[in-house]
């Protein structure tokens, strides 16, 4: 019986303890939740920073504190120790908003880290102690130790969350706000006021370019991809001007060193020259393009980052995801809200304010102190003569006359009755009448008191806080694509084997470990492999190549016998997409058919072979010749076209063929910079493998170049791309700033370097390209001046100007006016060598 007494008290004692530990946990994660890690959506601060906000103003008196102070003052109303407090502060001074800072607060670019707290000081900044305080409209509760007050929420009047950005990890859930530009919000925020739509992207004290695309308000599911910007300051160095968000420059230099010791990128030597600006120094290894180191930086280093927000904020006590629309939104009303409730404060201080003023008025006018001189038997009674005094005058108030009201007026020094005090009385009473007349007039038109508050906090805070981020798309940067040949391959042909690993054997290229092998047997079986170290294909390799996706000009021309019919056919193909470690069969399918010839044709070549038959075959003719020509280039699983029933000897090389392709068409993707073969952008002709590209830029220059697509061209600098033809004359329309006219030139290009750009403009500051064109007979149509005074002129520049040198001045067209613009009207012709309209 006592044995069971006590095992029921232990069931008891061990369900009391498992119902504790459930309570403890759910709590120990709210407390995280709310209190610790997750902003809260009225004003946009975690406790922390509040609570030092509160602290700073406490101690506000316009000079700088020790920070070492503020983080005493602020553990009074935090209770997680002066780190957390300090890190929480250094934020916040980092950030340049609400706290002004002096001393070496560290540099988020670099990672620096600040002084100690007790070197470095702050105060809190003009705009936050116009924004973020007012005790008239703060709710307060007890500080933790109950012996102070402390504000629930600040009455922040400003998205200071989408502002200033928040990040934090609590229990089950995280939040990442990033943060957005001081002026854009307030124009969105004036925009929901007066119901436009509004768009709203992060931007960043780092800098750098950002592509928003897929940004989705900045909820769950949502990212952004961020960029340093990289110059090529010569063929042989690369600069790096900033940072991506969350990226130091410590942290960059050791993700390229990582790149280049893993192969991915190739370089010299990085050098990290930060000072005022960011500027890390690249160095690149002989032989490597710049072009396509850039690439490789954004696809293997911190050089580009992607960034995944999680608009997390605390409503109602309780973690909501939202958008930085809804974010914005909710902040603008409560604003809007903060704005009515300090009006109407105002309104009750002004109305209590006049309606004492009228007291005191009428209490001297009237003579009313005079009851003061009379006998009362009691103070009461004084009291109650004044009010009896004051009867005839009740109308002209606007609420009763309380005995506070007249306990004050006996205060009052009798020197008030001089009629100067009265008037000036008087003239008081107007005064507030019309702040009464404008606080109503306010709160009547509340939208627009609203706008005009944003309206000035832009003009006095807003004039040093541009967007520093670029906003534009960025293209996919292909891995493969851009990877530096760091390993070299090799093939076994007899046994089979392909892979890095085989040194001993045949070298076939260099490669990258992000390649794809494509092999040939001659059993006729294809396969495609990752580069490895060592991989079995099968015996007797006949081809191997490192294999481009999607490649439509490389051609395979191949002749196969079938070993069940024991005819062999002829087939063109090319392989453009497979399956990664498939084998495919390139004949018939019947086991010990086996491949009697095969080639691989970069650009789609026809070559002539002769076939030699078996001397025991019943033919006739026992050698041939045999045109690839004429065969269609089909998928590669065709069966193909019969090339002789009788048994094969051998099949020789005989001569080789031109191309059965067209030109490479080409696109000049203007948003990108890049030229393509996707129809991406403006078309720029058919090119054969000699052809080139002439590229004309604002500056003046002009480059010859070849048709690699892994080239980038500076969008914003290129006035025209198009096929190079050195017979073509180019006229071009150029600003002299030095004569301030402009000047025309017809020239033919007579430099045959590629790569290398040539100033083709009068040289002097703030001279630029205007126009070009390559049209046998240009016109151009001017107009200069605006509107009813515009002027307009059509010139024919061949009657005009003559053919010159291309180091020429040129003639001079037009005066320099801001006004002026230049159109060209010639008609579209269409060339047979560039299979392409000319586009002006």
């Amino acid at each position: 019986m006592a044995k069971s007494k006590i095992s029921e008290q232990a069931l008891e004692s061990n369900s009391g303890v498992s119902g504790q530990y459930k309570t403890w946990f759910l709590d120990y994660a709210s407390y995280v939740i709310l209190e610790r890690a997750v902003p809260a959506v009225e004003d946009g601060l975690k406790p922390v920073q509040r609570r030092i906000l509160h602290a700073m103003k406490e101690m506000d008196d316009g000079r700088f504190n020790k920070v070492a102070n503020i983080i005493g003052q602020a553990m009074q109303y935090h209770p997680h120790g002066d780190a957390s407090i300090g890190d929480a502060l250094v934020n916040m001074g980092q950030k340049d908003l609400l706290i002004d800072t002096q001393g070496n607060w560290g540099d988020i670019r670099t990672g620096d880290d600040a002084a100690a707290p007790r070197y470095i000081e702050a105060r809190l900044s003009k705009f936050a102690l116009d924004v973020a305080f007012n005790n008239k409209t703060t709710d307060w509760a007890t500080s933790y130790d109950g012996r102070k007050n402390e504000p629930v929420t600040l009455p922040m009047k400003f998205p200071l969350l989408l502002a200033h950005g928040a990040e934090g990890i609590a229990v089950g859930l995280a939040t990442k706000i990033l943060p957005h530009n001081f002026n854009e919000l307030i124009d969105a925020a004036i925009k929901y006021l007066r119901g436009k739509k509004f768009d709203l992207y992060p931007d960043f004290q780092t800098g750098g370019m950002i592509d928003v695309t897929n940004y989705n308000e900045g909820k769950r599911g949502g990212k952004v991809r961020v960029r340093a910007i990289i110059e090529e300051f010569d063929k042989k160095t690369l600069l790096i001007k900033n940072v991506p968000y969350g990226v130091t420059t410590t942290s960059m230099i050791d993700s390229i060193i990582k790149a280049n010791d893993q192969g991915k990128i190739k370089i010299k030597k990085v050098t990290d020259n930060t000072a005022a600006d960011v500027e890390i120094q690249v160095d690149l290894a002989p032989g490597i393009s710049p072009d396509i180191t850039i690439d490789a930086l954004y696809a293997f280093t911190d050089c580009e980052v992607s960034i995944s927000p999680n608009a997390c904020v605390i409503v109602d006590k309780k973690p909501v995801f939202l958008g930085v629309h809804e974010l914005l939104r909710v902040s603008v009303e409560k604003t809007k809200d903060l704005l009515k409730r300090e009006l109407e404060i105002k309104l009750a201080e002004l109305q209590e304010k006049w309606h004492y003023t009228s007291l005191e008025k009428i209490f001297f006018e009237e003579k009313i102190y005079k009851e003061l001189e009379k006998r009362h038997e009691t103070w009461d009674k004084v009291l109650d003569a004044i009010d009896k005094a004051f009867n005839p005058f009740k109308a002209q108030l606007k609420r009763e006359i309380t005995r506070e009201d007249l306990i004050k007026l006996t205060e009052k020094p009798v020197r008030r009755i001089y009629k100067l005090d009265i008037d000036d009385l008087i003239n008081q009473i107007k005064g507030l009448e019309k702040e009464i007349k404008q606080v109503k007039h306010d709160l009547n038109n509340l939208i627009d008191f609203a706008v005009a508050y944003y309206e000035r906090l832009k003009e006095k805070y807003g004039k040093t806080r541009e967007r520093k981020t670029e906003i534009k798309p960025f293209e996919v940067v292909q891995a493969k694509a851009v990877a530096i040949a760091n390993a070299k391959l090799y093939v076994n042909r007899a046994d089979g084997f392909v892979g890095t690993g085989l040194k001993k054997d045949e070298f076939v290229a260099d490669c990258s470990d992000l390649d794809d092998v494509i092999v040939f047997t001659r059993a006729g079986k294809m396969k495609i492999v990752k580069v490895s170290d060592k991989t079995f294909i099968g015996k007797d390799i006949i081809h191997i190549a490192i294999f481009q996706k999607n490649d439509e000009r490389t051609t395979y021309n191949m002749i196969y016998v079938d070993a069940k019919s024991g005819i062999s056919f002829a087939k063109r193909f090319n392989v453009t997409g497979i399956t990664r470690d498939k084998e495919y069969d390139l004949t018939k399918g019947a086991e010990k058919s086996k491949v009697h010839y095969f080639t691989a044709n970069p650009n789609g070549e026809a070559e002539v072979v002769k076939v030699i038959l078996s001397p025991n075959a019943s033919a006739r003719i026992k050698e041939f010749d045999f045109y690839f020509e004429e065969l269609e280039i089909k998928g590669r699983s065709s069966m193909g076209n019969q090339v002789t029933k009788y048994p094969i000897k051998n099949v020789k090389f005989k001569e080789a063929g031109k191309s059965t392709l067209g030109g490479r068409k080409l696109w000049f993707d203007d948003q990108f910079g890049r030229l393509n073969t996707e129809e991406k952008g403006e078309y720029l002709g058919s090119f054969q493998a000699e052809d080139r590209l002439l590229v004309f830029y604002h500056d003046g220059t002009y480059m010859i170049t070849d048709q690699e697509v892994t080239q980038r061209f500076d969008p914003e600098n290129v006035i025209r791309i198009e096929k190079f033809n050195p017979e073509k004359t180019v006229t071009a329309i150029y600003l002299d700033n030095d004569k301030q006219q402009f000047n025309v030139k017809r020239f033919r290009i007579e430099t045959t370097t590629l790569f290398n750009k040539f100033t083709m403009i009068k040289e002097g500051p703030d001279n630029y390209l205007e126009a070009v064109s390559t049209h046998p007979e240009p016109i151009v149509v001017i107009r200069q001046g605006r509107g009813q005074q515009q002027r307009t002129s059509k010139i024919k520049i061949n009657d005009f100007v003559e053919v010159m040198g291309w180091k020429a001045v040129g003639n001079k067209l037009a005066d320099f006016s801001k006004s002026t613009e230049f159109e060209w009207v010639m008609k579209e012709k269409k060339e047979e060598a560039n299979d392409q309209p000319e586009l002006f």
